[in-house]
């Protein structure tokens, strides 16, 4: 799927001030995320939780499910030369002090750092006592093209 007009113009804009912590948080799940490192990824989600996708509907009841599923992703990826992502910010919605819908587009890079592709999410985030960000709605928008 080629990347839609609407995400290319939310791209070539600056990305929107983050004083939350939002981007804080993107970055220790990509580096659990890269670092296969599927334990470290369910501490960063509330559960129950829902994941939607356009062929989809999934409710994850436990950590171990969210553990089981992100402890593999990083072999799936090396596999097809993913070695790196980063977050980057599409759209931040602060719906109150403590939920935010975050839009990321997760870029595919290769070992030199070159874009090979990109999947985007949007992300349903809330804050408890603790004041961390865990993942409540996970939205699967597609796969970008592979170049």
């Amino acid at each position: 799927m080629a990347r839609d007009p609407y995400l290319e113009e939310m791209l070539s804009q600056e990305p929107p001030e983050d004083d939350l912590g939002v981007k804080e948080y993107l970055n220790a799940f990509k580096e659990a995320l890269t670092a296969g490192d599927g334990a470290a990824i369910a501490e960063m989600w509330e559960t129950p939780a829902f994941v939607l996708g356009q062929d989809m509907a999934r409710v994850v009841n436990a950590p171990e499910e969210v553990a089981e599923f992100f402890g593999g992703a990083r072999a799936q990826y090396a596999e097809i030369g993913i070695t790196d992502t980063r977050a980057e910010i599409v759209r931040l919605d602060e719906i109150t002090d403590h939920m935010v819908m975050v839009r990321v587009r997760w870029p595919y890079l290769d070992q030199q750092g070159r874009e090979m592709g990109a999947e985007t999410s949007t992300y349903t985030l809330v804050r408890q006592g603790s004041g961390d960000w865990k993942l409540r709605v996970a939205v699967m928008h597609g796969k970008e093209a592979v170049n």
